[in-house]
């Protein structure tokens, strides 16, 4: 319904969200969420039919033409970009589907009651966890488990938002973690099977094939279904790039639909754009 303040749907509740998103699983359709890095993005994704759109930090280093990863280094406040995207991008943009905030949970500067607040009130109807420290393994992840910054802060991000009456959809990249959420009351899990495979700044040897995907992703959803079986699930990463990829992860798994970063909003540019510009170059002078 609009907002009396906007005339415009955002922002949603938590269990408006909800809703809509059974209303589309009711209706056989898959859920389609997207990333989304600029307003013209977002403008264009809404019109194509999304359901809703994540803002994180991510976005902004893909859409410069830079590696997604990028949103896990020091390389800015990711919060703040977030919400500097949020604010006078995307949001002032997009008419109808509700807009979640990546936030990076384990930011110790964060008193994280106090961020969530300002997301709320800026007008986004959810969150995500991102940049998340899931996708991270090995010796640093486990640095990062010793020394503070560990997934459980993203945990209790979660069961914060949900507290504020936050939708929220979230990352995970095992089962283990697919409890965690679900026990902190997450309305939406994505299954992230690792780096969007293609493109000119898409992972090539650092990938996982379509079986890993699909067995990962199913083991994600009955781990957090056995604690709470309203979940949305969705698939995300890896090899799951295209339509006919996520074909493939619908009829494979038990996921919902599919929540695509720079399978939407980089693909959507590259190949275009260039032979766009080819056909422009083609033209002959009389």
């Amino acid at each position: 319904m609009p907002n009396p303040w906007t005339g415009k749907g955002n922002p949603y509740t938590r269990d408006e969200v909800r809703e809509r998103l059974k209303a589309t699983i009711t209706q056989k359709k898959a859920i389609i969420g997207a990333g989304a890095g600029t307003g013209i993005s977002a403008k264009f994704i809404e019109k194509g039919g999304a359901d809703f759109i994540i803002i994180y930090n991510s976005g902004r280093f893909r859409m410069a033409g830079h590696g997604s990863t990028a949103g896990l280094m020091a390389y800015g406040d990711a919060n703040a970009v977030a919400m500097e995207i949020g604010e006078f991008e995307v949001l002032p943009i997009v008419e109808e589907i509700p807009v979640f905030c990546g936030v990076h949970g384990s930011d110790p500067r964060r008193r994280m009651w106090h961020f969530l607040k300002q997301v709320k009130d800026m007008g986004f109807s959810g969150i995500n966890n991102f940049p998340t420290h899931a996708i991270i393994d090995g010796h640093f992840r486990q640095v990062l488990e010793e020394t503070g910054m560990s997934f459980q802060k993203e945990v209790e991000m979660v069961a914060l938002a949900t507290k504020m009456d936050l939708f929220s959809c979230v990352y995970v990249a095992t089962a283990e973690e697919a409890v965690q959420m679900a026990e902190a009351g997450a309305d939406s899990i994505i299954a992230h099977v690792g780096t969007t495979v293609g493109g000119s700044i898409g992972v090539v040897g650092a990938t996982v094939d379509m079986g890993f995907a699909i067995e990962r992703t199913q083991e994600i959803i009955e781990a957090a279904r056995k604690v709470n079986n309203e979940i949305i699930f969705l698939a995300h990463g890896g090899p799951i790039n295209t339509p006919e990829d996520v074909r493939v992860i619908l009829d494979s798994t038990d996921v919902h639909g599919f929540v695509g970063a720079s399978s939407l909003e980089r693909m959507g540019v590259e190949k275009p754009l260039t032979d766009l510009t080819k056909k422009f170059k083609e033209l002959k002078l009389n």
